[in-house]
């Protein structure tokens, strides 16, 4: 198997899912951990536990700079602009990619 780097770790499976599709959004591969060791915390250490994201070495640098863009709240600013669900109409902010009402697909951008 690869080298991989670890560039992500957090004991909420949620918040690591969000952050890899934000890394893998970016055209970044990145593979996940852990997932399903919570259930071994007792007889591992909880933080041996914990979900984690791996990158490629050469893809590391760019995806701690998603992580970091995230962390300071610039995530929104990527300039993504609204939309509106094509399949009920329900607007959405362009961080969206499906529609909450339907599940309907963002429009692709031209």
């Amino acid at each position: 198997m690869a080298e991989r780097v670890r560039i992500f770790q957090h004991p909420d499976s949620l918040l690591v899912g969000h952050v890899r599709n934000l890394i893998e959004r970016a055209g970044i591969p990145c593979e996940l951990r852990n997932w399903m060791l919570a259930g071994g915390m007792g007889d591992l250490a909880p933080i041996d536990c914990e979900p984690e994201l791996w990158v490629a070495p050469h893809n590391a640098e760019r995806a701690e700079a998603v992580i970091a863009q995230w962390r300071r709240g610039d995530a929104l600013a990527e300039g993504l602009p609204d939309w509106q669900c094509p399949v009920c109409g329900e607007a959405h902010e362009g961080v969206f990619d499906r529609c909450w009402q339907c599940g309907g697909s963002r429009p692709e951008r031209e």
